[in-house]
């Protein structure tokens, strides 16, 4: 809740006029407590889980042969009972693990500093911050990853309900077991702890990395993919080889960019399969 009664008394309290962006945050969240702004978080995880995978989902269930040719693993067809097993799971677990997780983290959301308040983060801010969680979440989770879920025991116990589709698909994206959705919150959660943000910074980061992880999940490598684009960046292709591998996988460990997997060389077999295939192709 912000500590100001008007538009004007905001405007002194922070010194200036307000922004335009400024001015549409304080009428939004003046009256609405910190709580309630915080537990939008879990709201934009559910619509962003819910929409961004339609578009490849119809694509995939009705069977276009424009946008085959951009399926990864053209011979394994998804069915819709399949996608709706891995929703359904996804909602449970964003509702029943994430949403009590999200009052139960508050206390220290606030003692870190994470704020609702004005003036609003500029976009050089905001956009430093996102490149620092993204890279902080990749390193983390390269090796739990890598040294947990692959370990024996992370994979029996844990780890292999993710890997339950050798074809991966957007809606499997965060199909996973309880444990491994706490797990890989540590590593998302810890950037804004090193770096604390306002709320809003907070929402746009947590969204874009789960819209990130639906992305390298969808099966297709189109040519507008984001991996034509950013430099180091995983995609579909990449990851779906780490599903296609499955319990045995060594390589393709992680999230976001690829350099963890080109230092510490666990992305060889991938390298050498892609190396056979463009052979086949004559490339």
């Amino acid at each position: 809740m912000l500590p100001y009664q008007t538009l004007e008394e905001a405007a002194l309290g922070i010194g200036r006029n307000l922004t335009m962006a400024e001015k549409l945050w304080y009428n939004y969240s003046a009256e609405k407590s910190d709580l309630l702004l915080y537990s939008h978080n879990i709201l934009f995880m559910i619509l962003v889980f819910s929409l961004v995978p339609l578009p490849c989902a119809f694509m995939e269930l009705s069977q276009s042969k424009t946008m085959a040719k951009f399926k990864i693993q053209p011979n394994i067809k998804t069915p819709f009972s399949d996608m709706f097993k891995c929703y359904k799971h996804v909602m449970k677990m964003l509702i029943f693990v994430l949403g009590p997780l999200q009052f139960l983290s508050f206390p220290a959301v606030k003692w870190l500093g994470i704020h609702t308040s004005l003036p609003l983060p500029s976009l050089w801010e905001i956009l430093s911050q996102l490149l620092v969680y993204f890279l902080i979440e990749d390193y983390a989770s390269y090796w739990l990853h890598r040294l947990l879920l692959h370990s024996k025991w992370g994979y029996e116990n844990i780890h292999y309900m993710h890997h339950e589709y050798r074809a991966s698909f957007g809606y499997t994206a965060l199909y996973t077991h309880w444990a491994e959705i706490l797990i890989f919150g540590i590593p998302t959660f810890l950037g804004p702890a090193m770096v604390p943000c306002h709320m809003i910074t907070l929402c746009l980061w947590t969204s874009l990395r789960l819209v990130e992880a639906i992305e390298s999940h969808i099966g297709y490598e189109f040519p507008w993919s984001p991996t034509k684009y950013i430099p180091f960046y995983v995609g579909a292709e990449y990851h779906d080889y780490h599903h296609y591998v499955g319990g045995q996988s060594q390589s393709n460990f992680t999230s976001v960019f690829t350099y963890c997997d080109f230092i510490y060389r666990t992305n060889r077999g991938y390298r050498h399969r892609k190396q056979a295939l463009n052979k086949l192709k004559g490339i």
